[in-house]
């Protein structure tokens, strides 16, 4: 919340620059205790909602060249160098990794009186469950002694801002939906202090800040309330982002360019007023909205995926007899100027509505806007074919994993921004295939390895607030380090995790029935697939024992660990994981598969079948080779199966690629055609009715139309060879170009005749491997060479 949006482009200058610069923390801050000290506001519950603003004002003698600093808080924060917002976080983490930021302000000081301040927040009782939390604290740290005279102590002054109160609490139940991303912000103008953040306000009727403890890096400290650890992914983006379209509007007529910015839109006295605005896709921003006069108006801001009737939310671009229903944001105008309302936390929405009462006084909207906000991925791949129909859906795709990515990988980010193990493994492998980026795979690796309970599972989603643990979504952790491991050469960053792997793996292996050589019962959420058959997600056997499902889920990570494990030398696991695996995958093969059927059964009472079964079954290789073919088309023909959602279809392709059947991919992409003839602008969850619009393990097409359609996959650890493998399907020329950590692998593919094939292939200089066409394999090497067979 500021007073004016004046600076805004060289607020977007100034977000460039902080993202350019990414300063080395002092080494001596990780050895030990800081000199800063944590503060907070005197007087205040610190465990409680509220909302407070730092200031520190000083005089320098000339503009630095350099002024690094470390900043953080609980729960979050946004800084502020004389009055330009420069920085947001903390990235989140846990109490144990509570991650701090490094910048360096100098660009924005100047010779003189500057100022340095923070709008801190606690979200208390009602924060985001990805929040974790200890108590309202703030904390900034020079990096030297040259920027000591900015660190936090009881010079720094502190105020409550009573303007804030939480709303927006009950959506969950009014969606009838799971909803754990917060509150939204009521905001009362009067009782705001504008101008806060600016050098010559006036702060001498403001407490000073309460030194609450000395900061510690992991691994220091006797009795902490936070260890540090610095950030380890970029700053998020914010790019301006105007809304398209009024959809719908009551007794006030908007012209289009109150949405270009160049026209205020005035609301009369005593008047009550509705605005329907459609961005026309589904998108992630701060809204911000700035009005003058208009004292004692309301303005409630509601944001949606899409509009909803008595039959749900059916094509999501018509409106006709639908109305809105969601979060929301609520501001009171004081009769101010300029004022701007921007919401502490970001929101999800297609659709933006204004529900505006005014009372004595006309209220003047000068302008509103989305500053668009999420991880900084870089689109490096691309992908082109004769079809183009599939370029729609690599770009509903992109962004789709674009708003499912921020400080951590979401599941999506309307209803939980929560970052769970089977979502994120499919969202890491796009963000490698498309952009080459690895490090928010990277950081979620870590989390969930710092996510482990006692028993040697990792939590199924983290951060969070609540304990969660899904078994089968810790083997997918697992599958995650492999996926590293095959495709980035960090080899001690992998290493760092294998003793954990063991951690899960054991798990399994003692809940293995030796009778029957399956798992046996297990606890916890052993969920699978949001099946309509499977209660909960959770398959058949799963909880009372003998779930074919879960037992080859354990043999498929079993199988990857053992070439993980056997790299790194540690051949007697190797070894063991092999042997568990073998066991597993001939008990379950003898006790499951219906030869009457053809299909493996969800137990050994064969009376229940999914396609989810025989997808393992074929994919560990459990179905002999002969007969995978045979299952793959009961898989994909067979209604009377029990159907894969869009996220296990990601799975079911791998499936069809081990049986040799990767060519019926492009004809299995009816499901996302469907979601775009439906309006859709980021894929869903589940088929309608779908909760989320927006779900990044429905995104897989990114990474598939070039491992599948393309063909692009590694051919050992590190990516150091490739396969070439396409499966063009009906398709008759496809073409695709993707990061690699030596360069850029680009494929260009034209079928001659029927079975024939013209390819063009360009490897980084250093990378060989082999091209494969209908059985036959021909070597590559580094640059260009042509292949036709």
């Amino acid at each position: 919340m500021r007073s004016s949006v004046l600076l805004l482009p060289l607020c977007l200058l100034l977000w460039t620059a902080v993202h350019a610069q990414q300063p080395p923390v002092n080494p001596a801050l990780l050895k030990g205790h800081w000199p800063a000290s944590w503060i907070t506001c005197p007087g205040a519950p610190l465990r409680s909602y509220g909302v407070y603003h730092f200031r520190k004002t000083f005089t320098l003698a000339q503009q630095p060249a350099q002024f690094v600093v470390h900043v953080t808080a609980d729960n979050r924060y946004r800084l502020f160098v004389n009055g330009t917002p420069v920085c947001n976080g903390p990235a989140r983490g846990d109490l144990y990794n509570w991650y701090f930021e490094t910048i360096d302000i100098a660009p924005y000081l100047k010779a003189g009186v500057n100022s340095i301040a923070a709008l801190v927040w606690n979200m208390g009782e009602e924060a985001a469950v990805a929040q974790i939390s200890n108590q309202t604290a703030f904390l900034l740290q020079g990096n030297t002694d040259n920027e000591k005279l900015a660190n936090t102590d009881g010079a720094w002054k502190v105020m409550e801002n009573k303007a804030y109160h939480p709303c927006s609490l009950n959506n969950g139940a009014r969606l009838r939906s799971y909803m754990v991303i917060g509150p939204g912000d009521s905001v009362q103008a009067a009782l705001y202090p504008w101008q806060w953040e600016q050098t010559g306000y006036n702060d001498q009727q403001w407490l000073s800040a309460r030194k609450l403890t000395s900061p510690v890096p992991v691994g220091y400290g006797t009795d902490n309330l936070w260890t540090l650890a610095p950030r380890n992914i970029p700053l998020m983006e914010e790019t301006l982002q105007r809304i398209t379209a009024v959809r719908r509007s009551n007794d006030i007529q908007v012209p289009d360019a109150f949405l270009q910015g160049r026209q205020a839109l005035t609301i009369p006295a005593n008047t009550t007023v509705s605005i329907l605005l459609d961005q026309t896709f589904n998108t992630v921003a701060y809204p911000e909205l700035t009005a003058s006069r208009g004292k004692g108006a309301v303005i409630k801001l509601t944001y949606a995926e899409a509009l909803f009737n008595k039959n749900g939310k059916g094509n999501r671009n018509d409106i006709e007899g639908k109305q809105i229903a969601g979060n929301y944001d609520v501001f009171g105008p004081d009769g101010g100027s300029k004022r701007l309302f921007r919401p502490l936390w970001l929101r999800t929405y297609r659709y933006l509505q204004l529900d505006i009462t005014t009372k004595e006084e006309p209220l003047i909207i000068d302008d509103l806007y989305g500053m668009y906000t999420g991880y900084p991925f870089v689109q490096k791949a691309a992908f082109t074919s004769n079809d183009a129909s599939l370029q729609d859906i690599w770009n509903v795709g992109w962004r789709t994993a674009r708003l499912c990515a921020g400080e951590t990988y979401y599941d999506c980010p309307y209803y939980e921004q929560l970052q769970y193990e089977g979502d994120t493994r499919i969202q890491a492998l796009i963000s490698l295939y498309v952009t080459g980026d690895d490090r928010l795979m990277r950081k979620a690796l870590l989390d969930f390895y710092y996510s482990r309970v006692p028993e040697g599972l990792t939590q199924g989603r983290y951060p969070s607030n609540r304990l969660q643990v899904i078994p089968p979504f810790s083997l997918y952790w697992v599958s995650m380090i492999y996926d590293y491991f095959i495709h980035h050469r960090d080899e001690r960053f992998v290493q760092q995790f294998l003793t954990a792997a063991e951690g899960v793996l054991n798990w399994y292996e003692q809940h293995i029935d030796t009778t029957r050589h399956m798992l046996g019962p297990m606890k916890w959420w052993n969920f699978t697939d949001w099946n309509h058959a499977f209660p909960n997600g959770v398959p058949d056997g799963a909880t009372d024992g003998n779930s074919a499902v879960i037992t080859l889920q354990y043999v498929y990570t079993l199988q990857q660990a053992a070439t993980l494990f056997s790299y790194f030398n540690k051949q007697p696991q190797a070894a063991r994981y092999r042997k568990i695996a073998a066991d597993l995958s001939k008990g379950t093969y003898q006790a499951c598969f219906d030869a009457g059927k053809s299909v493996m059964a969800n137990t050994p009472a064969r009376n229940t079948f999914s396609q989810h079964a025989s997808i393992l079954g074929v994919l560990t290789g459990t179905v002999p080779a002969p007969q995978r073919q045979a299952v793959m088309q009961k898989v994909l023909y067979d209604t009377s199966l029990s159907q894969a959602t869009f996220y296990y279809r990601f799975y079911l392709t791998l499936a069809l690629k081990k049986a040799e059947m990767g060519y019926l991919y492009y004809s299995q992409l009816t499901p996302w055609r469907d979601m775009l003839r439906n309006g859709l602008t980021t894929f869903a969850e589940n088929p309608d009715p779908t909760r989320s619009d927006c779900h990044a393990w429905s995104a897989s097409p990114n990474y598939d139309f070039l491992a599948t359609i393309c063909g692009i996959t590694p051919a050992s650890p590190g990516f150091r060879k490739v396969q070439i493998k396409p499966h063009l399907g009906e398709l008759q020329k496809a073409a695709g170009r993707m990061p690699h950590p030596d360069g850029e692998i680009q494929v260009t593919l034209e079928r001659i005749g029927t079975q024939g094939i013209h390819a063009e292939i360009i490897l980084p200089a250093a990378l060989t491997g082999s091209f494969t066409w209908n059985g036959k394999s021909i070597p590559l090497k580094g640059g260009r060479q042509t292949i036709k067979l």
